[in-house]
């Protein structure tokens, strides 16, 4: 079993600065990858940042938030992070880390209970 905590979320500006820490504990020797998702009202879950614990290689499928936000490990403290520069209204969402463990051939999905994000105009 694996938990995952995040925090940082909060209120800004737009055009301001927010970090999310994601936290994982537990049976964490099976991750493999950490990302985070966001989801606003109404809208669909979308994949914002991952990181591949192993090589450090990051993916950004959000074409929206390239160039601003910026994901990164601290794998000693089993930790991510999701620096978020120039935040928009649009990026006002439930943002949830999940992470991936590996056990043979199976991969199981852990989530914590996300963390509020809310940029004003």
């Amino acid at each position: 079993q694996v938990q995952v905590v995040e925090s940082g979320g909060g209120l800004v500006q737009a055009g301001g600065s927010l970090r999310l820490s994601c936290a994982a504990s537990g049976d964490t020797a099976c991750l493999t990858a950490m990302g985070w998702y966001r989801q606003a009202p109404g809208k669909e879950r979308e994949l914002v940042a991952y990181i591949n614990l192993s090589s450090g290689e990051r993916t950004y499928p959000a074409d929206s938030v390239k160039g601003r936000f910026t994901i990164s490990g601290d794998n000693a403290k089993n930790t991510v992070y999701l620096q978020m520069n120039n935040l928009k209204p649009g990026d006002s969402a439930v943002y949830r880390c999940e992470a991936t463990c590996l056990q043979g051939i199976l991969n199981t999905f852990y989530s914590g209970q996300g963390t509020q994000v809310t940029v004003s105009s």
